[in-house]
Parts: structure tokens; C-alpha cells; sequence
């Protein structure tokens, strides 16, 4: 086998293996709507007038080669891109049919109704698992005494984490695993009980036990939450997503239903990023 069959072989998903069949309507309601979205960090243009529409309770995988825009395009649907010095945005984020970057929205709360995970876990050292599980409704001073443990559990078992530190519940979040870790920081998202969940790719510093159950979380939870994965993994998106869309250089290639985006890409640049042309 040559090299350039052997690296299409590797790139390529197996549509009976590895590409999971749509299963929803084709007339999803719509969440989050992108229009003409445009980002820079200083004069550097990094999204360049995207068109997204990303269903309810779906998974949307965002794939492309490093440097394309997906993680900023993420951070631009809950305003996080903002937080960063010298950077800029554009265009029209729409969550239910109402701008994010309207006057009078409260980012801060944005951010509860979109949460975010990131790429490297990142518990606050400080504090004890059931601190962490808490921190963000302490910190829009939303969380009710009464509830902490109830809200602490809740959370914990979403992220499929309850059974595994239920007796230490005091300890340092820190002292986890790695993929312990990642799975704290999805309670912690969850505890605030958003509508869109973020993840910008999760599982990249995990192995792939770890990964594996971050993947199965993402299952169990598309039911209740819209989801928007970040991932490098052509495979990963594959497994978990209902829709992917392609990113190059800033710009969205294409959208569609993942079974359809893989076997059937309408652009021949999508087709040479799956099979391994470039990337």
C-alpha cells in the first residue's frame, strides 16, 4: 500500500464504522443562529463573515486544519472572544431569535445560558470537588443554600462523575485524573444549567479511556442540551455529532449532516480535508 492510500485510510471515516446516522427531523428548531460573523484579534482577521445555523439539542461538530477560526468562531456565541485585549467582532449571534450582542444583554448571563468547556481542564486548585461543582452560580450569586447538595449531585451525575467521588466530595478538584478533571468541568457547566454547552476540544489532552467516556457523556446529554464540539478528530466528530460543519481559513466550507458531510461532501475542499490531502 502506498503512502498516500495508506494516510487516505487512516483520515477517512468508515461510513458502516465510525459514521453515525442522523436520527433527527430535517426541520430542527433552530438555537443559535450565525449571521455574517466576523472576528480579529488586532488586525488579524480570523473569522471572516460565517453563516451557521446550529440546531436544538443537537451535537454540531466544528472540524478544520489549526488556525481555521473554529475555536473563535465558538467564543464568539457566548462572547467570550470580548474577554481577550485588542480583539474585535462583527456581524449578528442570535440565541432563540435574539441578538447576544443587543445593548443591555448581560454577558455574564449570556455565559450561563452558554457554557463553556475548554481544551485543558482547568478546576480551580483552591477548591474541593463540591466547591467547583458550585462556583459558577456562586459567582452570579444565584445559588440557594439549601440546594447546594442537591444541585452538587445533580451535576455530578450528568457528567457521569457522581459514582467516582461521592466520598470525597471535600477533596481538591485538582487531585482528580485528567479525565476526572474534564468531567468536573462539564458538572461545573452544568450545575448553572445552561441551554448551549461549548466545548472547545475536550478531549485532546485525554487518553483514550478518558476520551471515550467524555464521548459517551456527549450522548447523554444532547437530549437536554444543544451542544457545540471543537475537535481536530475527524473521527471523534463522526462518532458523537449530528451535523458538522467544515472551517478554513475563517471561512465556513460547508454544513450538513454528518453522515452526509463525510460520504458526500458537496465541496472538493471538504473531501481533500477528510482524506488526508491537507490538514
Amino acid at each position: 500500500m502506498d503512502s498516500a492510500t495508506e494516510v487516505k485510510d487512516k483520515a477517512m471515516p468508515t461510513p458502516a464504522a465510525t459514521v453515525k446516522p442522523s436520527s433527527k427531523k430535517a426541520k430542527a428548531k433552530l438555537k443559535v443562529q450565525a449571521t455574517g460573523l466576523k472576528a480579529w484579534f488586532g488586525s488579524n482577521q480570523v473569522v471572516k463573515g460565517v453563516d451557521l445555523a446550529i440546531p436544538a439539542q443537537q451535537v454540531t461538530a466544528i472540524i478544520g486544519p489549526s488556525g481555521c477560526g473554529k475555536s473563535t468562531f465558538i467564543r464568539c456565541l457566548n462572547r467570550m472572544h470580548e474577554l481577550v485585549p485588542d480583539t474585535k467582532s462583527e456581524g449578528k449571534v442570535e440565541l432563540d431569535g435574539e441578538d447576544v450582542y443587543a445593548s443591555g444583554v448581560d454577558p455574564v448571563l449570556l455565559r450561563r445560558r452558554v457554557g463553556m468547556v475548554f481544551q485543558k481542564p482547568n478546576p480551580f486548585p483552591s477548591m474541593s470537588i463540591r466547591d467547583n461543582v458550585l462556583a459558577g452560580l456562586r459567582l452570579t450569586h444565584s445559588l440557594k443554600r439549601e440546594r447546594a447538595d442537591e444541585i452538587t449531585e445533580k451535576a455530578l451525575r450528568q457528567a457521569a462523575l457522581w459514582d467516582e467521588v461521592k466520598d470525597r466530595l471535600r477533596d481538591a478538584g485538582a487531585g482528580l485524573s485528567g479525565g476526572q478533571q474534564q468531567r468536573l468541568c462539564i458538572a461545573r457547566a452544568l450545575a448553572v444549567e445552561p441551554e448551549v454547552l461549548l466545548m472547545d476540544e475536550p478531549c485532546s489532552a485525554l487518553d483514550p479511556i478518558a476520551t471515550a467516556r467524555i464521548e459517551d457523556l456527549i450522548h447523554s446529554l444532547k437530549d437536554d442540551y444543544t451542544i457545540v464540539i471543537v475537535t481536530h478528530n475527524m473521527q471523534q466528530a463522526a462518532r458523537v455529532s449530528d451535523r458538522t460543519a467544515f472551517f478554513l481559513s475563517g471561512e465556513l466550507v460547508e454544513d450538513a449532516p454528518t453522515d452526509r458531510l463525510f460520504t458526500s461532501p458537496s465541496d472538493s475542499r471538504t473531501e481533500d480535508y477528510i482524506t488526508g490531502k491537507f490538514g
